[in-house]
């Protein structure tokens, strides 16, 4: 498997930016892609971040397995950490951003009344790896497009603040990721999910990953999808893929159909898909 890395000039810069500006805020925002809520942390963000309220949301949920979602929340609540599922497209569940930062800072806010402030202020900043829905959330909670956008990772490369409310303001922060992955299962997740610039990683690579996945934990969803027998799941991985290459037209391009069977995934072909779970995850971190 190729090494995959990722680390462009701007998010350098980026991560000393926010470590300066965290003086500023009253709370974090970390935005992570719900079907790989470990993978899409930034070990490097959570050493700046050291002791300021956070807020773990678990964007994109309506594309991971919701029974994970749960466990995962769940697996926050126990880190100290609240924590939302979202889906930023719509605008309706958003509101639940700034309830949530209110409850979390709530004895800070009750200072600020005691002291006889009309307004209790909150000032907020948003972080997280590229095309994880940074800006999109910030843009549905401003009703403006005011936050670059981009179905590609690495579209914001600035900071601005964004006015929410009188009460609320929140600072954008471009994508970051880490200089070095130590684990390239991580990296090959983040490919896989769109987070990683596709031109730098081999998608045969990663879709031998996602159908060895897809194998092992939504089998019958695979079956579904690309019309197979149990029987054709027998083999192992290349070879499957090669099956499938043929099977699907692209003769022996499996090149093809690796970009083919990662446009499925992203686009939900295959339902709701989570790549972590939770008791691995824990694993980890108590490493």
């Amino acid at each position: 498997m190729s090494t995959i890395q990722w680390f462009p000039g701007h998010m350098a810069k980026a991560r000393n930016q926010v470590q300066e500006k965290l003086k500023l805020v009253d709370i974090v925002l970390e935005i992570v892609d719900a079907r790989i809520p470990i993978s899409s942390q930034n070990p490097m963000l959570a050493e700046i971040i050291e002791h300021k309220p956070k807020i773990m949301i678990l964007n994109k949920a309506d594309l991971a397995d919701p029974k994970q979602t749960e466990v995962w929340q769940a697996y926050f609540k126990q880190q100290g950490y609240a924590s939302i599922a979202i889906d930023a497209q719509h605008k309706s569940q958003l509101p639940q951003i700034n309830k949530v930062v209110r409850t979390v800072l709530k004895d800070k806010i009750q200072k600020q009344y005691d002291k006889g402030l009309k307004l209790a202020k909150v000032r907020a900043i948003c972080i997280g790896i590229p095309n994880v829905g940074k800006s999109t959330i910030l843009n549905r909670l401003v009703h403006k497009n005011i936050a670059k956008t981009g179905d590609r990772p690495g579209v914001t490369k600035n900071q601005q603040w964004l006015k929410v409310n009188e009460e609320f303001e929140v600072l954008d922060t471009p994508g970051i990721l880490w200089p070095k992955f130590e684990d390239q299962t991580v990296g090959t997740k983040l490919a896989l999910l769109g987070s990683i610039k596709d031109s730098i990683y081999a998608d045969d690579d990663v879709a031998l990953f996602a159908l060895d996945y897809l194998k092992t934990h939504y089998a019958p969803r695979l079956l579904a999808a690309y019309k197979l027998n149990e029987a054709d799941l027998d083999q192992d991985n290349p070879d499957l893929m090669l099956f499938l290459t043929k099977k699907l037209g692209f003769k022996e391009d499996y090149d093809q159909f690796a970009q083919r069977l990662i446009l499925d995934i992203r686009k939900g072909r295959f339902g709701r898909l989570t790549f972590e779970d939770v008791v691995l995850a824990t694993d980890t971190v108590g490493d």
